[in-house]
C-alpha cells in the first residue's frame, strides 16, 4: 500500500530526534520516510538566500495553506532546526510564503503564507500546495526562520530535477528538499541549521 502524507507526516512525528549515530537504525525502522540528513558537531549553517519582492511580514500562525489554493497539487513540507551542534531548536519561528498553482503570489493578503514555532523537539511543517513556475526562476519555497532571540535567516528551498534549477542564480543544491511521493500529493523534509 503507498503512503500518504498524513502516514509520512504521522512518520515523522513519532521519530525520535536523529543524532549521527542512529541514523542507519532510522532507514531501517521508517522507510518509507526520507532520512533526516546525519548531523555532525560543526554543522554548516543554512545557506541564505534573498527574500525576493514578495515577502509580506506579519503572515497568520498557520500550517494548513492549501485550502487557499484547492486547485494546487498538494504537499506538506517539514522538517527540524538544528544549532550547529545538532541541537534541535525549541520555540524557533518557521515563517513559508511561495507562488500559487499559477506561479502568482499574493501582494495584498496573506494566501499560501503562515508561520509557526518549532515544537520541543525542533520540528515543523506546513500542508500547501506545490508552486508553479514563473518567468526566471525555478520551482522553490521561501522561509524565514530565526532561533529564539538570534538572528533571522532568509532562505529558499527547492525541488530536486527541475530543469529550471540549473539557470537560477540563487539555486544551490545544498537547498534540495528531499522529495517523496505519495498517495495524495508529496511529501517533502528539509532541516535548516541556524
Amino acid at each position: 500500500m503507498r503512503s500518504t502524507r498524513r502516514s509520512l507526516l504521522t512518520a515523522f512525528l513519532s521519530l525520535p530526534l536523529v543524532d549521527a549515530s542512529r541514523v542507519m537504525a532510522l532507514a531501517q525502522t521508517a522507510p518509507e520516510l526520507p532520512l533526516t540528513r546525519s548531523c555532525h558537531a560543526g554543522e554548516d549553517l543554512t545557506l541564505e538566500r534573498e527574500a525576493g519582492p514578495f515577502f509580506r511580514p506579519n503572515s497568520p500562525l498557520e500550517r494548513d495553506l492549501y485550502p487557499d489554493a484547492p486547485g494546487g497539487e498538494r504537499i506538506t513540507v517539514a522538517g527540524f532546526v538544528f544549532d550547529n551542534r545538532c541541537r534541535p531548536i525549541a520555540g524557533g519561528l518557521v515563517e513559508i510564503w511561495h507562488a500559487d498553482e499559477k506561479g502568482d503570489y499574493d501582494s495584498v493578503g496573506f494566501r499560501l503564507r503562515g508561520h509557526q514555532f518549532t515544537d520541543a523537539q525542533g520540528r515543523w511543517w506546513f500542508n500547501t500546495i506545490i508552486p508553479a513556475l514563473y518567468p526566471g526562476r525555478t520551482r522553490h519555497f521561501h522561509f524565514k526562520v530565526q532561533r529564539p532571540g538570534g538572528r533571522v535567516l532568509t532562505t529558499q528551498i527547492y525541488f530536486p530535477g527541475e530543469a529550471r534549477n540549473a539557470g537560477d542564480r540563487l539555486f544551490d543544491e545544498a537547498l534540495l528538499l528531499d522529495l517523496t511521493k505519495a498517495v495524495d500529493g508529496k511529501f517533502a523534509q528539509y532541516d535548516f541549521v541556524v
